[in-house]
């Protein structure tokens, strides 16, 4: 069959350094994205630049953007790629996001590994040694199973919100690593890994809850669903000196309280004191400008359910926990 494709081609000594470029190729029809490129490279461009290893969705290499999704090129059929698309519209391809460009599809993943190494990616066992290999019961590896099927493509962190407001965000891929370590029970630093979690710039609570990684992951791997984890784990462990335990707790306690959120109320708990809100007084004052500081809240009809919807789940935690501790 015969596919149109549209590839943003992207060169940093370029000028222009990156522009779009179409080309027509005839596949077979089983035939994904990256069967398209490769033909376009083998047959049409010899310049095209782009990765790829497996074709089997395992490697992880092939990342990029089809018509603005993240995703893997050697996963996605030409006829999903189409399937949205008006008539005659080509599949546009781009490189993946949040990563600089190396060249066309080929994007740089130094940055990328460099958050994965700063979670510790693998085991750190205290106490004595075993004489042989460490037993696990099979439940508790039945925990970290999904998480350990991430492959490291990438896709989470080219679709992540956060990161683009916050390059310092170590992002959805590092932090779903370091909750496979946190709850593998072989690991003995988990307080470790949760203070530097709760605690460092761009570390848990930098995440917006947007949920594209979960979107967009391969392997459904989830990865903001284990960053909300690593989120309660370090309150319940004490990290909570932090301004995003602060933001949880008082966005907690203002709607269990009137069953509504008071952001003025919210943003005021949410920093450790008067000179901290000092600081983001700039941020209140437009806020105010643009209406986002009501100086009186309208009632609400239904408010009184949602402090009753709370009210339940506490006292439904409450009974979970006492549950647990027999």
């Amino acid at each position: 069959m015969e596919v149109k494709l549209s590839v943003q081609r992207c060169h940093p000594d370029a000028r222009p350094a990156s522009w779009w470029q179409d080309y027509t190729v005839d596949v077979p029809e089983h035939a994904t994205v990256l069967d398209a490129l490769l033909a376009v490279r083998d047959d049409q461009d010899e310049t095209l630049t782009l990765r790829c290893s497996c074709r089997s969705h395992i490697c992880g290499s092939c990342t990029m953007r089809i018509n603005g999704r993240s995703t893997l090129g050697c996963k996605t059929k030409l006829d999903a790629a189409r399937a949205r698309l008006r008539e005659g519209e080509p599949i546009r391809i781009q490189p993946a996001g949040n990563m600089a460009v190396i060249k066309d599809l080929a994007v740089n993943l130094e940055g990328f590994f460099d958050k994965v190494k700063a979670v510790t990616p693998y085991l750190q066992p205290t106490g004595p040694e075993p004489e042989r290999e460490y037993i696990v019961p099979n439940e508790a590896m039945l925990t970290v199973r999904e998480a350990m099927a991430c492959i490291l493509c990438g896709a989470c962190v080219s679709a992540c919100n956060s990161l683009e407001a916050e390059p310092r965000f170590l992002g959805p891929a590092a932090l779903a690593k370091a909750w496979r370590f946190t709850e593998d029970p072989r690991d003995g630093r988990d307080a470790e890994r949760l203070e530097f979690l709760s605690s460092v710039p761009g570390g848990i609570w930098d995440c917006t809850h947007c949920f594209a990684c979960v979107e967009v992951c391969p392997k459904d791997v989830r990865p903001m669903e284990r960053i909300l984890e690593l989120r309660r784990r370090s309150m319940e462990a004490g990290f909570t000196d932090n301004n995003g335990s602060r933001h949880s707790q008082a966005f907690l306690d203002t709607i269990s309280r009137s069953g509504r959120l008071d952001e003025t109320r919210v943003a005021m708990r949410s920093v450790r004191g008067p000179s901290e809100l000092l600081e983001w007084t700039p941020v209140g004052v437009k806020s105010f400008l643009r209406g986002k500081v009501p100086l009186r809240h309208k009632p609400i009809p239904g408010a009184l359910r949602v402090k009753a919807i709370f009210a339940a789940a506490e006292a439904q935690g409450r009974r979970d926990s006492k549950r647990g501790a027999r």
